[in-house]
């Protein structure tokens, strides 16, 4: 269950970057109540909040799960990281390439 944790901490952690990212640089980027919805984009503000509250639910999740000594805990988090990385590659290209 640890692992399943860790690897949730990992997807949300990843995902609070590009939100952050394109927030901090002033820049729109899709988020889940973009209008329309799925392609949309969303303010910078609304990224920079959005990316925030994924940051926090990662940092909680590490917190009460790997600051526990779980052996391995890292790769679960990589791997949860990389699948959600992953993922986003492949999605926004097919719609930036639109």
């Amino acid at each position: 269950m640890a692992y399943l944790g860790l690897f949730f901490a990992g997807m949300f952690l990843c995902n609070a970057l590009p939100h952050l990212l394109k927030g901090l640089q002033g820049e729109a980027f899709y988020t889940p109540w973009a209008k329309p919805r799925g392609t949309g984009k969303s303010p910078a503000l609304e990224n920079v909040l959005w990316g925030f509250a994924n940051l926090l639910v990662a940092t909680f999740l590490i917190d009460r799960i790997f600051l526990k000594n779980v052996p391995h805990g890292m790769v679960a988090l990589a791997a949860g990281f990389m699948l959600i990385a992953v993922a986003c590659a492949l999605i926004f290209s097919k719609r930036n390439a639109a």
